[in-house]
């Protein structure tokens, strides 16, 4: 009984100290899954706090699972990569300092973009996040090829970690 009041009492402060974003020199990395029309992958973001409520940072796709339809992918096909700009309003619509909704633009290696993103910190250095990204003007008109893979609507989920 004295383990798991304990138990309670540790995660009790760690929630009390999680915080999802805080401000210039705030720096994130998040990881996880993503998932789009014929293909799965995994991804990957850093993000580095320029004021108190911006930041901006890298995002990188790899696809792993495409679907028969495709073929063989290359490696160049597979990988994306895009700088990105957020803001970060989750204090500003008066959100626990838990919880950070993050809109922003992204230009990458395939389109220029734009994504939705939410994260909920359970301590101080762990969270889970959820994001949605979507091209806004693409490079190349080719939709029906490999260019189609790294240029559609994604949706990812994963651990968020503070640096």
């Amino acid at each position: 009984m004295k383990r798991i009041i304990t138990l309670a009492l540790l995660l009790t402060a760690g929630f009390a100290n999680a915080q999802a974003f805080s401000g210039k020199g705030d720096d994130k990395f998040q990881v996880g899954a993503n998932f789009q029309d014929m293909a799965t992958g995994i991804m990957a973001t850093y993000d580095h706090g320029i004021g108190e409520n911006m930041s901006i940072g890298l995002y990188t796709t790899y696809l792993l699972g495409t679907t028969d339809d495709l073929g063989t992918p290359k490696f160049e096909d597979r990988f994306d990569l895009k700088a990105r700009f957020s803001a970060n309003i989750g204090n500003v619509m008066g959100l626990p300092e838990q919880v950070d909704i993050y809109p922003g633009l992204n230009l990458g290696l395939r389109n220029f973009g734009a994504h939705l993103g939410g994260r909920y910190f359970f301590t101080s250095g762990f969270g889970v996040f959820t994001e949605f990204s979507t091209p806004i003007a693409r490079y190349d008109n080719d939709v029906l090829g490999y260019e189609h893979l790294n240029n559609q609507f994604t949706f990812s989920l994963g651990a968020s970690f503070n640096l």
